[in-house]
């Protein structure tokens, strides 16, 4: 009884102060470049994300996963799926106040991201650390930007040019943040 109740209070604890942890959905190991013939014939499939302890927004999750998308879609451009497993480790965020009084900060986002064959049982064919770093864009962007889609999108956009070799943003105006 003393357990459930332990169990009950931490799952009440880490929802007030919009906390979330899960098991890792990656088996982990060293960096494995996707096969060359993927590379062309690749789109992704389902993303399934999990996380060590981090301080987010709620919708959190689900804003990595549509700039994640977003962003994949455009450089695995193919028809074969593969799913992708993402777990992320470390977020930070300038607060917003700060960046107000100092017009500088930096938010980062790091993980392990594997990309999985379905039609392979399950085989990892791909798997890529990213770590990203954005700048908070000065006192406006600081104060009213929405800092889990920037640190997303360059997530995803690092990953493209990892797995794909291509940054699949073009000119500034289709992206939230620069590179």
């Amino acid at each position: 009884m003393k357990t459930a109740a332990a169990a009950i209070a931490a799952v009440l604890l880490s929802a007030a102060f919009g906390l979330g942890a899960c098991a890792p959905v990656v088996t982990g190991g060293p960096p494995l470049a996707l096969p060359a013939a993927l590379i062309d014939t690749a789109r992704a499939g389902s993303i399934t994300v999990s996380s060590d302890w981090l301080r987010s927004e709620d919708d959190f999750t689900d804003t990595f996963s549509d700039e994640l998308r977003q962003e994949l879609a455009r450089c695995a451009v193919g028809t074969y799926p593969l799913d992708v497993r993402v777990h992320l480790d470390r977020l930070h965020r300038n607060g917003r106040l700060d960046v107000l009084l100092t017009g500088e900060g930096m938010h980062t986002l790091s993980g392990l991201v594997e990309f999985v064959d379905p039609a392979r049982g399950g085989r990892v064919v791909g798997r890529y650390p990213v770590s990203v770093g954005v700048q908070a864009g000065g006192r406006v962007a600081g104060l009213l930007g929405d800092r889990q889609m920037m640190v997303s999108e360059a997530f995803g956009r690092d990953l493209c040019t990892q797995a794909f070799g291509r940054n699949p943003r073009g000119p500034a105006v289709t992206r939230a943040t620069p590179g």
